[in-house]
């Protein structure tokens, strides 16, 4: 035993001894890079030690002002590492360790650079604390392997082997179910004990005692069970260690062994996808780590969805919501003390600026039985944390005003309260002192509002003296100051002091409170008042019931003259506004009427103008009569014989606009100067408004103007919604206009139609919307798309005009379940390149936006965000002004050639008429506009019509 004891120590003292060179050479290197660095650019390093000297102190100078700036921090360590300083290098560090949990690299370099100084015992001790801090941040792999290597060079110390093997236990149980990483753990482990292994066995030829076998036989043992204890957990490529396994062990593999590794392995195949689409993903990860977190919370396995969340906020450190998620579950779930207040206080060191964080800590500490003191500390440093809002401040004196009533033991009344109880309800009353002091000054200063207008701390510090203590008299005090705040004017604010009167006081006080109530209260008076005749018909007497009838009385008196000044206020507003409008409108028609007149003013032009005009207000083309040939009497102008003249009947009202007087539209496939019978003038079906019926119709759209017998097809595409009453095609002079109605027998057959919108007809989507009277409902608009944020939904723009659902399927499936694909087309049916997909929830939609976006699809790249689609146009709404030029006739947007800017002018320069602003002027002043030139349309005097002698004497001008 005693050799074997030997040639243990002796292994131990040469592994320590290799580790130590190891450091060595690495100093060793490091030094001499740094010498030959020197000597490289000695004359530079004086100037740089100056400038980063400069900014190490403008950096030390701003944290001292903000001491949360964690970018500040992280610079100012960078810099003193460069420049060596150890001291201040190791003061920073801690500094920046008491604010914020480190991140695996900055407390990497802090533990190498401690452990190149570790020489003496005592210093590696203060090294195994700065590891125990290290480890509580996040769990970290690399972490705790550094922490078993460092401990390996102290086994020749006493007890070195055991805590060496403590330190292992400690990391497979916070990293050994790491899915990626946790196998490195593992495998360390097994190498530290193979090493020892190697100690304990007897040389070859010679024959080992009972004490060395024994020896031998517990060290096998350690071995084969580190081994099972691996294979029974999911990892990634666990048959290799399972290889390993067979290979090492004499005896094979056990049934049990392998029956738990075929379990382990099922396992690891259902978490496999996961994995991959964690090590594909590109940072925060957040969708994926969400969905995976999800996915082990149904699994049930309380270490597995630890080490996920922890996974999580080991790479998304500063996203609340996580942390909030994470430190819920140990709430509810774990329940283990050090393991939920270790994690509620990572939380608030990293997101201390989230409120709700704080709050939960507060309730943690509370319930798992911390002192006092503790949570105290807690409060404070939370209040110094620095929230967003003012409620935040509101909310967390609530969480610790909440906690000092519950210390304090109000079952026997506060006149038997005992020493420590009385006590705790001064301490809780100087809290409740203090926070209104903190509201009023420090809250106050900063935001510019109390965040607690409703008074509810007040509130509650109120009902606690009236139900714990007995004391309405504090209770009333309390009340007044709430009143006194701008509070006196709500109804609800004194109903609930009316029923703290009434639950804890007397009748007096209530009245006393219902009166002042109905003096008071603006918003709700009817209310209060009914409140007072109630009490009064329970408690009062007959001259208390007087005096509340009369006091409501004039009061409701009072308040209804108010409203009448401010009723007749509003519609005398409201007159003006519309007379305004109505002003605007007349206005608008003069001008119209004066454009008209200009226009008919021209010989020749009238007709055009008088067509033109009917055009605009039809907002549909219309055709010119055809011309007169010579030799064509009227009668056959007209197309018919001696017959009564018969025009085509159009749809009025709800279904289309009066034709124009005086002008005749022919039915399709008519020629213009055609001689056409009256017995082959085509009507529209049921000109009769009383045979229609609104509600049992549908409009139909966007047809093609091309389509053959439009009545007999649309029928038999509808017909399957129900019976099909009439089809009403709208022509023109042209033809079909590509527009109809579809009137069925009963309302049911309307909803069956309107699911047939933007089905494809003749290469064009149809567009289907119900029938309504624009007359009587001017404001109605069809627009069956939502127009809010849609968080389930993204929003694809960059596709390939070829682009196909299937395809666009085949893209998205990864991300999630697709409900829903729409490519957004013209009114032609051609695609723009865009389309808004639909996804299973909001998780799904925003994996999708950070995998497709920027990626490529047949040469083209995708932008791609969550749908949340701009506003319909608000010109379509009533009371939208048009901008001016909007609002200018057509003719004044084309050239002075008409439409068409390439068309010959046929008439002489001479004979255009220039405007006034075409007219230069002349010394610095303008000419006055002649006969021959038009004014503005604003203008009221008109220009003088040109007659056939001024033209001609204008044309032969020389």
């Amino acid at each position: 035993m005693a050799a074997t004891g030997d040639a243990e120590e002796t292994q131990l003292q040469e592994m320590e001894e290799e580790a130590r060179m190891e450091n060595e050479m690495d100093s060793d290197e490091e030094e001499g890079l740094g010498i030959e660095n020197s000597d490289d650019e000695i004359d530079d390093s004086s100037e740089d030690e100056k400038e980063n000297e400069a900014e190490i102190q403008r950096l030390e100078e701003q944290l001292s002002i903000n001491a949360f700036d964690y970018n500040c921090h992280v610079d100012l360590i960078k810099l003193l590492r460069q420049e060596g300083e150890l001291p201040r290098l190791r003061k920073a560090r801690q500094k920046m360790s008491e604010l914020f949990p480190l991140t695996e690299e900055i407390w990497l370099d802090w533990l190498k650079d401690e452990i190149h100084l570790t020489e003496e015992e005592a210093i590696r001790e203060k090294v195994y604390e700065l590891f125990e801090m290290a480890v509580k941040d996040y769990i970290c792999p690399e972490i705790w392997l550094e922490y078993a290597q460092y401990s390996i060079g102290g086994m020749g110390l006493p007890g070195g082997m055991e805590k060496v093997r403590s330190i292992f236990e400690r990391a497979l149980t916070a990293v050994g179910l790491h899915m990626t990483k946790g196998a490195t753990v593992w495998e360390a482990y097994r190498e530290f004990e193979n090493a020892i292994l190697a100690t304990v066995q007897p040389p070859p030829g010679s024959v080992p005692t009972r004490e060395q076998q024994e020896l031998l036989n517990a060290q096998l043992e350690r071995i084969h069970t580190l081994f099972r204890r691996q294979l029974s957990i999911p990892l990634m490529d666990m048959d290799g260690t399972y290889a390993e396994y067979e290979e090492w062990s004499d005896q094979g593999v056990s049934d049990t062994v392998s029956q738990k590794y075929k379990g382990a392995l099922k396992q690891m195949e259902k978490s496999k996808p996961y994995e991959e689409t964690l090590m594909i993903a590109e940072p925060p990860k957040l969708a994926e780590y969400q969905t995976y977190i999800d996915y082990e919370q149904k699994e049930g396995d309380p270490a597995r969805i630890q080490i996920i969340f922890e996974r999580a906020l080991s790479e998304n450190c500063l996203v609340p919501d996580m942390w909030a998620k994470y430190t819920k579950y140990l709430d509810r779930q774990l329940k283990i003390k050090d393991l939920v207040l270790s994690s509620h206080d990572r939380a608030v060191r990293n997101c201390p600026w989230t409120m709700g964080l704080w709050k939960n800590y507060l309730l943690a500490l509370e319930r798992h039985g911390a002192d006092h003191h503790t949570i105290s500390d807690v409060f404070e440093k939370a209040l110094n944390a620095g929230f967003i809002q003012a409620t935040d401040y509101v909310n967390i004196w609530e969480a610790y005003l909440d906690y000092l009533r519950r210390r304090v033991d109000f079952s026997k009344g506060e006149s038997t309260l005992t020493l420590e109880s009385s006590r705790e309800l001064e301490e809780l009353r100087a809290a409740f002192t203090r926070s209104l002091d903190y509201m009023k000054q420090d809250v106050e200063e900063r935001f510019s509002e109390s965040g607690d207008p409703s008074c509810t701390i007040m509130q509650v510090w109120a009902k606690i003296e009236a139900l714990h203590c007995k004391n309405m008299q504090k209770a009333r005090e309390l009340w007044d100051s709430i009143m006194t705040k701008g509070n006196a004017k709500f109804a609800n604010m004194w109903l609930e002091y009316y029923n703290l009167e009434r639950s804890y006081g007397d009748a007096l006080h209530c009245r006393k409170a219902l009166h002042r109530a109905v003096q008071c209260t603006s918003d709700y008076p009817e209310h209060v008042c009914e409140v007072l005749l109630t009490f009064e018909r329970v408690e009062g007497s007959l001259e208390d019931w007087d005096a509340a009838v009369q006091k409501t009385e004039t009061r409701l008196n009072r308040v209804n003259e108010q409203r009448s000044k401010v009723t007749a206020k509003e519609a005398h507003v409201a007159r003006q506004e519309e007379e305004k409008t109505e002003q605007r409108r007349r206005a608008k028609a003069d001008k119209k009427n004066q454009k008209k007149g200009q226009k008919g003013s021209r010989p020749g032009d009238k007709r055009k103008a008088e067509d033109k005009d009917y055009e605009d207000e039809w907002g549909e083309e219309s055709e010119q009569p055809p011309k007169r040939h010579r030799g064509e009497s009227d009668q056959a102008f007209r197309g018919g014989g001696g017959g009564a003249e018969e025009f085509m009947g159009t749809e009025s009202g709800l279904f289309g606009r009066r034709a124009p007087p005086g002008r005749r539209q022919e039915p399709p496939g008519g020629k213009r100067g055609q001689q056409v019978a009256p017995a082959t003038v085509w009507k529209t079906q049921e000109d009769d408004p009383e045979l229609r019926k609104d509600d049992c119709s549908v409009f139909i759209s966007n047809l093609a103007f091309t389509m053959d017998d439009p009545e007999k097809r649309l029928k038999k595409l509808f017909e399957p919604c129900g019976p099909v009453q009439s089809v009403r095609p709208v022509y023109a002079a042209k033809g079909f206009r590509g527009y109809c109605y579809v009137q069925f027998e009963g309302k049911a057959s309307v909803l069956e139609a309107l699911k047939m919108d933007r089905r494809e007809v003749e290469g064009r989507p149809m567009f289907v919307s119900p029938c309504v009277d624009k007359n009587k409902n001017p404001d109605f608009k069809v627009f069956k798309y939502n127009t809010n944020l849609e968080k389930h939904k993204i929003f694809i723009s960059g596709l390939p005009f070829s682009c196909t659902k299937e395809q666009l399927e085949e893209l998205c499936k990864d991300n999630g379940t697709v409900k829903d694909i729409r490519l957004v087309t013209n009114r032609s049916g051609k695609p723009k390149g865009l389309a808004y997909v639909e996804f299973g929830d909001e998780a799904q939609a925003s994996q999708a936006v950070l995998k497709l976006d920027g990626t490529v699809l047949q040469e083209h790249t995708l932008s791609v965000a969550i749908s949340n689609p701009p506003r319909r146009n608000t010109a379509d709404k009533p009371g939208f002004s048009r901008p001016v030029g909007a609002m200018m006739p057509r003719s004044m947007v084309y050239g002075s050639r008409g439409k068409g800017r390439t068309q010959l002018s046929l008439l002489p320069r001479s004979l255009h008429r220039q405007t006034g602003s075409e007219s230069k002027a002349e010394n610095g002043t303008a000419p006055k506009p002649t006969g021959g030139e038009s004014g503005d349309a604003g203008n009221e005097a008109q220009a003088k019509p040109l007659s056939n002698s001024d033209f001609a004497k204008m044309l032969f001008k020389k």
